[in-house]
């Protein structure tokens, strides 16, 4: 049997809003490995235009992706919720390795199984190029601190 990771379907408001921030937490950390764990071993993404499939491609497109966005930043916000589906808002910082910024913003759809592990995952995403001066996510690597603001106090 699988692990299970609560809070688990069916989903109120609060348990909605815990999954999201233990996404959002779990990405922060940039691991790979970690992060792919919160999916069914058969787990389907569409991110961006690029289909993955499975907890190895995953870790694979995780590590790409953190190779190339560079402190990388990540704030994500629950827009509805029902039974076993979760649908958020997101933004998150990066630069990439010439020091240009970019902030990136996006909507994802999320299922989960009985366990709580996200069996599909769908991933719209828009790059905006921004000056340092611009960035508004500036606490240390890791988890956002609890008292920073979110995506609706930024206006973003």
């Amino acid at each position: 049997m699988e692990t299970q990771r609560p809070p688990l379907p069916p989903f109120d408001h609060e348990s909605a809003i815990k999954k999201v921030q233990a996404a959002e937490d779990g990405w922060n950390g940039r691991n790979p490995q970690k992060v792919a764990l919160a999916y069914t071993p058969d787990c389907l993404w569409r991110n961006r235009a690029e289909f993955i499939s499975g907890r190895s491609e995953i870790e694979n497109f995780l590590t790409r992706k953190w190779d190339k966005e560079l402190d990388y930043r990540l704030i994500k916000e629950l827009w509805t919720y029902g039974q076993n589906r979760i649908a958020v808002r997101f933004a998150y910082e990066w630069h990439d390795d010439s020091d240009q910024w970019y902030r990136s913003y996006g909507n994802e759809n999320w299922e989960f199984d009985v366990n709580g592990l996200m069996a599909h995952r769908i991933a719209s995403i828009n790059d905006l190029p921004i000056q340092e001066a611009q960035r508004k996510f500036h606490w240390a690597l890791g988890p956002r601190p609890q008292d920073h603001p979110s995506l609706s106090d930024l206006g973003l």
